[in-house]
């Protein structure tokens, strides 16, 4: 079913599921010969969510088929392209609390556990954002598992779609001190202009010395809906009916380097195959993955206003 601007989902469905898809990734990911990243909460995440392609996945009772060049980009999308970006913003919280942020902001969280497993300084603040359900389940998941936060965790129950900064403000958050932002999967499902007010939303949220990271897409709106559902293809044979092209928004969009810019901040880029490298790791080369190849990795730094 398309996007309209008020449907709904659980991670189980439309948008949801893909919170669940991501996690089923970090789980795989995690068990990976030198691994990128430890993240121990995925998998019961997973499980609790109940969808049968994505628990079998992670608990090692499916093989996907790897004897094409479709299913050996959705084994990738799942392991290393996952890996290398939960890696950057795994990184990019830690050096913002290296560089003396206190506040953590975490937009549309799905089933990120990051709150549960950085090391987070003294004093930290995790805010958590997304629609009520998808706070309920996960904090409650983990709470069930014996998870405890590693920072003080305030969870703002509220779509984006909503007046969300008067909930973060209500939930504690400070406006007046830095923050770290992370829009990580996010911005491919918004449309055009709700990416725009979602950058102008936290750059009015920003005091001097906060960080954003997020990705850009050069292809955000139908090719790469239509690339990523040949992908799901592989998927649905194992019975996950999600259509990923019909998740995305189409239209043209700013990028996200020049809009940044022009609101105050400091912005630097990079390819994902330079990610990649940065990590040790060769992005891989398939014609499938063309798409994700051209996405930049993007941190800002909000520079002092002047007058």
């Amino acid at each position: 079913m398309a996007r309209t601007d008020s449907d709904s989902w659980d991670l189980a469905s439309s948008v949801g599921a893909t919170a669940t898809m991501v996690a089923a990734a970090r789980a795989l990911a995690s068990r990976e010969p030198g691994a990128l990243i430890d993240d121990p909460f995925a998998a019961p995440l997973v499980r609790a969510v109940g969808v049968e392609f994505f628990t079998r996945l992670v608990d090692g009772d499916l093989d996907l088929p790897d004897d094409t060049a479709e299913a050996r980009a959705a084994s990738q999308v799942l392991t290393e392209i996952m890996a290398v970006r939960t890696k950057f913003f795994d990184d990019f919280f830690v050096e913002a609390a290296a560089a003396g942020v206190r506040q953590a902001v975490i937009l549309a969280s799905g089933l990120d556990a990051r709150a549960y497993r950085l090391s987070w300084p003294d004093g930290t603040v995790v805010y958590e954002i997304d629609q009520p359900e998808v706070i309920a389940f996960k904090t409650q998941t983990l709470a069930g598992i014996g998870a405890e936060p590693a920072a003080r965790h305030r969870p703002v129950a509220v779509d984006l779609r909503e007046d969300w900064p008067a909930a973060l403000r209500a939930a504690g958050f400070d406006d007046g001190a830095p923050a770290a932002w992370s829009a990580e999967g996010l911005l491919r499902y918004l449309p055009p202009d709700a990416q725009d007010r979602l950058f102008d939303d936290i750059t009015a949220l920003s005091a001097t010395g906060s960080r954003l990271a997020t990705e850009d897409h050069a292809d955000a709106g139908a090719g790469i809906g239509e690339k990523a559902d040949r992908l799901g293809r592989q998927w649905r044979d194992h019975g996950f009916d999600v259509n990923l092209s019909q998740l995305f928004y189409p239209g043209e969009r700013t990028p996200v380097v020049d809009y940044l810019r022009e609101r105050g901040w400091d912005v630097a880029s990079r390819s994902r195959p330079e990610v990649f490298a940065g990590y040790g790791r060769q992005f891989p080369d398939n014609d499938e993955l063309a798409s994700l190849r051209e996405s930049l990795a993007v941190t800002a730094i909000r520079e002092e206003e002047t007058a």
